[in-house]
């Protein structure tokens, strides 16, 4: 008898073996698990023929396939072995529902890493792809300004001109550009030049009644950083209300504790007025000290200077911001600082609000353009302007029509070094066509 040994990975291959061998009636004789996959021992049904019409042959079979072997064929064995082996895929009822559950959190968890992880780095992409775009955008539009620039200093040569004033003044480009793109058209270069002036007038607060302030009373902090002349100023405008309702009706508080003698001065101003001088260190020392001056009609606070960007800022701040106090706060602006440097200060002590500004050492400012872009784009009300060291000789209410003329008549020192040459036009607007300003001109809004 030709008994045939057939190996497989598994059960399934190994009857593949088998059938292609000996045919769909082979005859198995024995089928076990060995290492590294399953035997199968079988012979063909010619070999069953032979062995059953010999007497003398006797084959003893496995007990576990002896059945099989001799009532079924290898399509049937095949068929009963498939259900076998589908019936033995596991199952949520073959194991501990603990393991089960556990195993699928496992993988749960496994996937969503995996999701959050490629999530990631599919938006850092995204990032990476959008702030390139956007410099591609800033870089095309720079340039497509600075062609254009340069295509209006030859069609519109009275547009060029007033752009080089206002940056000659001290104005920003963005506020510059914008004023010069509406200019109206077919104007001449003096008509042109009035409009743009009367737009700066009409954007420009000020107080123009002196008894807004010291016949309404009140409250008022004179704050700024270091060096922009507060103590003068507060100074001035005690002298010019004593000036006005005398000694009795006015008090003076000074926060200015941390700099050595820094209350000695406005105790000296206090002294040659006849007004005493209140000192007080915190918010609790302001509070007693307002108490004891509330019948006063108008109390002046002179706070201590220091940088903006002081810690010190915010605390003073907040201590002046106490709605229970009712404290205006007016901002002394240095008008020799850029427009940054003012724009920083602002941000610095606006806290819930400022009530105005004031515009101090005018006299040594070559330029006003950039405090007076500053106080438009924030909408600062213009209280008072000072130009010297007098008291109370140099302070002045603030008059729109000198101050814009003044910034436009004066211009830059000669042969200055930050004077921006007429050629070099195109290439400031471009690279500032994306600041451009955003501040809402009340001219334009009525056009």
């Amino acid at each position: 008898m030709n008994i045939k040994r057939f190996f497989g990975k598994n059960s399934k291959l190994a009857l593949a073996q088998v059938r292609e061998a000996l045919g769909d009636d082979a005859v198995i004789l024995s089928n076990r698990t060995v290492k590294g996959g399953n035997e199968i021992m079988a012979f063909s049904e010619a070999e069953m023929n032979a062995i059953a019409t010999s007497e003398d042959t006797e084959v003893t079979l496995n007990a576990d396939v002896v059945e099989d072997s001799r009532t079924s064929t290898l399509e049937d064995l095949f068929k009963k072995r498939m259900q076998t082996e589908n019936a033995s895929i596991p199952s949520q009822s073959n194991f501990n529902d603990d393991v089960v559950r556990e195993s699928s959190n496992d993988m749960i968890e496994a996937t969503l890493a995996q999701t959050k992880a490629q999530a990631k780095e599919v938006n850092t992409q995204i990032a990476n792809m959008m702030t390139e775009i956007r410099n591609m955008r800033t870089i095309i539009e720079s340039q497509l300004a600075e062609i254009s620039w340069g295509a209006t200093q030859q069609r519109e040569p009275i547009k060029s001109k007033i752009l080089g004033a206002m940056l000659t003044a001290g104005f920003s480009p963005g506020l510059s550009k914008q004023l010069v793109d509406n200019i109206p058209k077919k104007q001449s270069e003096a008509d042109s030049k009035r409009w743009v002036q009367s737009v700066l007038l009409k954007n420009l607060a000020t107080m123009t009644k002196e008894d807004e302030m010291l016949d309404k009373g009140g409250i008022y902090a004179i704050v700024g950083p270091t060096g922009v002349g507060k103590t003068t100023t507060t100074a001035k405008l005690a002298a010019r209300f004593v000036m006005k309702h005398g000694t009795e009706n006015i008090g003076l508080i000074t926060t200015d504790s941390y700099r050595i003698g820094g209350h000695e001065q406005l105790r000296i101003y206090g002294k040659i007025l006849g007004v005493m001088v209140h000192s007080v260190k915190d918010e609790a020392d302001l509070k007693i000290a307002l108490r004891e001056l509330k019948n006063k009609h108008t109390i002046l606070i002179d706070t201590v200077g220091v940088s903006q960007r002081d810690k010190m800022v915010s605390e003073q701040i907040a201590m002046l911001s106490n709605k229970k106090l009712n404290i205006k706060k007016l901002l002394c602006l240095n008008a020799t600082s850029t427009g940054d440097t003012l724009i920083d200060v602002i941000k610095a002590y606006k806290g819930q609000g400022l009530t105005g500004c004031i515009m101090t050492k005018i006299d040594e400012a070559i330029t006003l353009g950039n405090v007076l872009d500053v106080m438009i784009r924030e909408k600062l009300k213009l209280y008072y302007v000072t130009n010297g060291q007098r008291v109370p000789e140099d302070l002045h209410l603030p008059h729109k029509q000198q101050l814009v003329h003044r910034t436009f008549s004066r211009g830059t020192a000669k042969n200055s070094p930050f004077q921006l040459p007429k050629e070099d036009q195109p290439l400031v607007v471009g690279n500032t066509v994306r600041a451009a300003s955003k501040t809402r001109l009340l001219e334009l809004d009525n056009a």
